[in-house]
């Protein structure tokens, strides 16, 4: 209610979009970050004419299979850009879409086909804006000085638990200025004509980002509920319903009422407008198509999150080596190989390429930088929740995103990378660090239950190679998932790369689990499940076990997700049930693998956190050790 009017005038005369065509590519995109005001924008794309929502789902508000949902939810509902409710995420995205904005206007303009220039308009309120995320995604967008990104702060000074006063007297204006942004202050968010003037002014700003502080009134019209923080989380009721359209001069006992004519005037208005804008781009496109071909598929491709042709060419491939590399190095190579493929592949790291590898160093690359856009290596600076954010916004922009920090540091990324699962978009997240392998950096950077609180979280594919080829082959799956984020989880110690002569050939990694190696001449006694840099300890205690008579198996197990997709058939193949004695091996927590070894198996594991320590004494310390697999084989066999 508070923010009505502010909504509308945007909708209404700025704002650049289709209701016909939801996906118009270079629609301006809106984001209602306070997304527990959702029945707002409910209310606009009813009005606007998007197909998605009818009276009755209005009616069905927050009713179990009604697209009105209780907090605004992506690829539900057409209109809505991004899944919001968490505060601070919708503004975060924000960023990233404007982040792609840029890019997608570096690469694809060319003179006479300006075939993006799409702003990035963001409502959020005070809890957004206490929210750290908040402060990292300002930051970063003031530093790169996105003009196309306009974020309008409902300031009605409450929250639930009363006044803002409470927790928060900071000066907004003061602290955006300091980031870069260009602020306008609108005192009053019902004043239609500065509302127009602060919209417009927004559009003129050609070097930073703008910030518009609306002074709002929450429950705006309820004569006991207005400017109370009752009216942030209770129903006002239905007197005080009937009192407040009194105020508005409404009937006071119609309900559900559109009165006549305004579906007309935003359906004749912008209905009419947003076709037009739309079908000029069109034709535009079409005529790039003919002069442009190669950059009009490109185009094509990303919107459609498909793959150019020959996009796994020149792949690096990696030769038998005892010493091998660290996956975090050969995940270097082959993201680079993939990049050079695929045009629209980017992204960086939270001030951590040196170390996680994920910098491309091909010529062309670039780095994105303020008023140089077209470079895809992205700078987040120390900010990885804030880089979580924004790499799921440029993902639902349609450019094919990455972020990368250690492995521990997902605890600060949780929740843009569940809703990128909840979201079902395919942005990629690289781990490097994956483990108490980290040696002397200690338990703080030790990663123990960063891999069961990855795998809980549903619709995320994690994927923990064990040498230099399978990291090619999870790149593979990786790039190919359309609606599907993924989770690469690397070493920074070095793993021997596989005799893929001897042992089986790494592309039994799509299938999420396969059998490395087999016993010789018969079904096995025992089987050894390892992920990761624990894969070839699993290999050594195989190659033991099988001169001292024993038959073994070693699977290479890694990815649960992918795994437990495959046909029973197949899954048994790999682990037969009538074998009972499995040993699991992974250097992390032990939750969840009773599901593989069973009730008679075995899991090396970790129960405690980790040491500080040279990486051989750590290991051995936590029994990760080719003897110690080796010994507990023997053990699950004897019984």
């Amino acid at each position: 209610m508070g923010m009505a009017d502010a909504a509308t005038v945007l909708f209404t005369k700025f704002l650049k979009f289709d209701p016909s065509a939801p996906d118009w590519p270079d629609r301006d995109r809106f984001v209602l970050s306070a997304g527990h005001g959702s029945m707002l924008l409910y209310a606009l794309l009813y009005l606007t004419g998007y197909d998605g929502i009818g009276m009755e789902d209005i009616k069905r508000f927050r009713q179990l299979g009604s697209p009105c949902a209780g907090h605004p939810e992506y690829g539900h509902t057409p209109g809505i850009e991004t899944t919001t409710g968490p505060l601070g995420q919708g503004v975060g995205n924000s960023v990233g879409m404007a982040i792609a904005g840029k890019w997608l206007a570096a690469h694809f303009n060319r003179p006479g086909f300006e075939l993006f220039n799409y702003h990035v308009w963001a409502f959020c309120g005070d809890g957004d804006l206490m929210e750290g995320v908040s402060s990292e995604a300002a930051s970063l967008a003031g530093h790169l000085k996105l003009s196309n990104l306009c974020w309008l702060y409902d300031n009605n000074k409450i929250t639930i638990e009363g006044e803002t006063d409470l927790a928060f007297s900071e000066d907004v204006a003061a602290r955006f200025k300091s980031y870069g942004w260009d602020v306008t202050h609108v005192h009053d968010a019902n004043d239609l004509g500065a509302l127009s003037n602060a919209y417009s002014r927004a559009l003129e700003v050609q070097d930073r980002p703008t910030l518009i502080i609306l002074d709002s009134h929450i429950g705006y019209g309820a004569p006991h509920r207005q400017d109370t923080k009752e009216a942030h989380g209770e129903a006002l009721g239905e007197e005080e319903v009937r009192l407040t359209k009194r105020f508005y001069g409404w009937p006071e006992d119609a309900q559900f009422l559109v009165p006549d004519g305004v579906l007309e005037h935003f359906r004749d208005g912008i209905g009419k407008r947003g076709k037009q804008l739309r079908e000029q781009w069109t034709a535009l496109f079409n005529k790039y198509s003919a002069q442009h071909p190669e950059l009009a598929d490109q185009h094509t491709r990303m919107q459609r999150h498909q793959l150019p042709d020959q996009w796994d060419k020149d792949l690096p491939t990696f030769p038998a080596d005892a010493k091998g590399l660290a996956t975090r190095e050969s995940s270097s190579k082959v993201l680079n190989a993939f990049a050079k493929n695929v045009t629209w592949l980017m992204g960086g790291a939270a001030d951590l390429y040196p170390s996680t590898k994920t910098r491309l160093t091909f010529d062309g690359a670039g780095d994105f930088e303020a008023g140089q856009y077209d470079g895809r290596n992205f700078h987040f600076g120390i900010r990885e929740h804030g880089m979580g954010a924004i790499v799921n916004g440029m993902t639902l922009s349609k450019v094919r995103a990455y972020g990368s920090t250690f492995f521990i540091f997902t605890d600060y990324m949780k929740p843009p990378m569940r809703l990128s699962a909840l979201m079902e978009i395919p942005a990629i997240w690289i781990y490097t660090h994956d483990s108490i392998g980290l040696g002397e950096d200690g338990p703080t950077h030790q990663s123990i239950e960063q891999l069961a609180t990855m795998r809980a979280v549903p619709h995320l594919t994690l994927i923990r190679p064990g040498d230099a080829n399978e990291v090619t082959e999870a790149y593979k799956v990786i790039l190919q998932l359309q609606n599907k984020p993924a989770v690469l989880v690397l070493t920074r110690q070095a793993l021997p790369t596989l005799d893929r002569t001897k042992y089986a050939p790494a592309a039994g990694l799509a299938r999420g689990a396969y059998v490395l190696a087999d016993a010789e001449g018969g079904k096995p006694q025992v089987i050894l499940i390892g992920t990761g840099s624990e894969v070839s300890l699993c290999v050594g205690a195989y190659e033991k076990l099988q001169d001292e008579g024993i038959r073994a198996r070693v699977v290479s197990m890694p990815s649960w997700d992918i795994f437990e997709q495959q046909d029973q058939s197949y899954r048994e193949q790999v682990l037969p049930p009538d074998v009972t004695a499995r040993l699991a091996v992974e250097a992390g927590a032990t939750l969840g693998w009773e599901r593989y070894v069973g009730p008679k198996g075995r899991v090396i594991g970790m129960r405690s956190f980790g040491a500080s320590a040279p990486l051989k004494d750590v290991l051995k310390k936590f029994g990760f050790t080719v003897e110690n697999v080796a010994q507990t084989a023997r053990a699950l066999v004897a019984n």
